[in-house]
């Protein structure tokens, strides 16, 4: 029995029981490397979300002639557990509500089918996942490199609370709805965190966006080798220093390193290898990595101002560029001759003065709606716990 579990009392009519005296069936899937495009749909760990809900958009097929293919057929009620796949995702489980064609699934699941007098499926797939959000799998699977697998002698032999047949039917109704309301705030709460999360691009694109009518009066185009000083950091590090004093940039990626090769400036880092193009703007005593590169010493522009004409179109400038297919690295030459609209110094503090506040205004949206999306994501966990404590 999960002891968490155990140690909360049932409501009065439940009972506990092994799921494997109300499961009457546990059949595992089949391996199948071969595929036809016109073969039948067979699920993968892909195809199933942790939401309790399944992803057809992009599915295999395996052939129709495959021998004892019907053992493996999906019908409505089915319920289906996740039985090998990474820890944090091993258990995840969904119920099978039917589809417009025939579908199989893969050795990496295992399908149940329930007791219909003892334990509604809606029920099972709720409680599965209940368990698997309480980090139940993850304790009990067997673990090996790259994958863990939960063992279907281990699944059955857990216990689960059972209320009576009728108080399941209303248990279940309810959180039908309330999963789907969940669902549909959650969509609509990653659109607004979405649109948020694009609002920093189009205030550059605001700024640096010229169209056909070129430059406005009094600025112009400067290669961005002319503007500054730019450097490498060191050659041969190791990020797991315990050592670290100063921040410490690989890639533009922050750690922390020893006190040797670092700079005391207003800076920016430009990822020249890793996630290329990345810039950041850093102020303060720090060190870099040979593959980042380090940009100070500005002359006829501020700090600010090429951080944010950096952000707007170096990306699409590298995207451009031969950077080679192993390890993308862009090198000194090619960041140098970057070229950068530049207008005059009063225009320059304008501009960054007004993308200051637009940035720092729509940072405060982002944090609200990104909480607000966090708080949505973890209803679903306390909807199944108050389901199976009785408190719905």
């Amino acid at each position: 029995m999960n002891e968490m579990e155990t140690q909360k009392a049932l409501p009065e009519g439940w009972r506990w029981a092994k799921l494997g005296e109300v499961i009457r069936e546990a059949r595992a899937g089949f391996a199948c490397g071969e595929r036809e495009a016109d073969g039948i749909v067979q699920l993968r760990m892909n195809n199933l979300d942790t939401r309790g809900n399944f992803l057809l958009g992009e599915v295999i097929r395996v052939p129709r002639s495959l021998s004892n293919l019907e053992r493996f057929l999906l019908s409505p009620s089915d319920v289906l557990f996740n039985n090998t796949n990474s820890t944090e995702l091993v258990g995840k489980s969904a119920l099978f509500c039917g589809h417009s064609e025939p579908i199989v699934y893969s050795n990496h699941f295992t399908r149940l089918r329930t007791s219909s007098e003892d334990l509604l499926p809606d029920v099972l797939a709720s409680w599965l996942n209940h368990q698997w959000q309480q980090g139940v799998f993850a304790s009990i699977c067997n673990r090996w490199i790259g994958q863990s697998a939960v063992k279907t002698g281990k699944l059955l032999s857990l216990e689960i609370p059972l209320p009576p047949l009728p108080e399941q039917k209303r248990i279940a109704a309810i959180l039908k709805d309330q999963m789907a309301a969940t669902e549909k705030a959650r969509t609509a709460s990653l659109e607004r965190v979405e649109a948020v999360r694009a609002l920093p691009s189009a205030w550059l694109r605001e700024v640096f966006s010229f169209g056909g009518g070129g430059l406005p009066q009094g600025w112009r185009w400067e290669r961005f080798g002319n503007l500054c000083r730019i450097r490498t950091g060191k050659k041969n590090v190791n990020s797991g220093s315990p050592n670290g004093k100063y921040p410490f940039f690989t890639c533009a990626t922050k750690h922390t390193f020893s006190d040797e090769y670092s700079f005391d400036t207003d800076a920016l880092l430009i990822a020249g290898n890793g996630n290329v193009g990345e810039v950041q703007h850093y102020r303060g005593k720090f060190e870099a990595y040979q593959r980042t590169y380090v940009v100070d010493d500005f002359q006829h522009t501020f700090p600010e101002y090429a951080f944010y004409a950096l952000k707007n179109g170096l990306k699409e400038f590298v995207s451009r560029q031969k950077l080679g297919n192993t390890m993308p690295y862009i090198k000194l030459g090619m960041l140098q001759s970057f070229r950068i609209a530049l207008p005059p110094h009063a225009e320059q503090k304008r501009l960054v003065s007004a993308l200051n506040s637009k940035m720092a205004a729509t940072e405060k949206i982002r944090a609200s709606a990104e909480a607000e999306l966090e708080a949505i994501n973890a209803l679903p966990a306390a909807l199944l716990r108050r389901a199976f404590n009785g408190e719905i």
